[in-house]
């Protein structure tokens, strides 16, 4: 519901000087590119509060499927934060009707030691300063400062050859089949009449 912006708004102007919270929030408020919730991501930034994000996997709450992240809000925390990337962690149970995820005792302190100790871990958690967030448009989301890898593979002019012919036949076989699916919509819609 919207009104978790008010209470986040209520949380901050709440603080005292060095207070801390930790928020739970829809995973869409750390990356939402326009409206109250990137404004609120603004002020955190601008003004550091931010101590770091945790995005949870999805189903962690068995009542909701609703993705969420936890915000950590820490206004004596003037240096780096940190993102963590977690929604690829536990394991989904059944319970009751619904779905749940469970986090080990290992996850929950892989997720704890890397937050406490600020760690920088491939794939799962980055370490950014607030300058490298207002760079990346005030997002919280830990994917979006991952290093992007590419992986080069050497091959001969025979395989990129071979390897462009094959696509090109797949394609124009997808091709063919599209335009007999086409012929045969338009053939059933000439079919259809009103009936009185």
């Amino acid at each position: 519901m919207a009104i978790y912006l008010l209470f986040i708004q209520h949380i901050i102007y709440s603080l005292k000087e060095n207070g801390k919270a930790a928020i739970v929030v829809p995973t869409g408020f750390i990356t939402a590119q326009s409206g109250i919730d990137k404004k609120i991501r603004e002020k955190l930034i601008n003004e550091k509060m931010l101590a770091g994000v945790v995005s949870m996997p999805s189903n962690i709450f068995a009542t909701t499927g609703t993705n969420v992240s936890i915000l950590f809000i820490d206004k004596s925390n003037k240096e780096n934060v940190v993102l963590i990337d977690a929604s690829k962690l536990g394991t989904t149970v059944k319970e009751g009707k619904n779905q749940k995820t469970l986090l080990s005792a290992d996850e929950e302190q892989k997720i704890i030691d890397t937050f406490k100790n600020k760690q920088a871990i491939e794939d799962f958690s980055v370490v950014v300063t607030y300058e490298q967030i207002t760079e990346k448009n005030c997002s919280f989301s830990a994917g979006q400062y991952f290093e992007v890898k590419i992986e080069y593979t050497d091959i001969t002019e025979q395989e990129f050859n071979d390897k462009m012919q094959n696509y090109q036949s797949n394609l124009q076989e997808k091709f063919a089949q599209s335009h007999e699916l086409e012929n045969e919509i338009l053939k059933q819609l000439s079919k259809l009449k009103i009936e009185n």
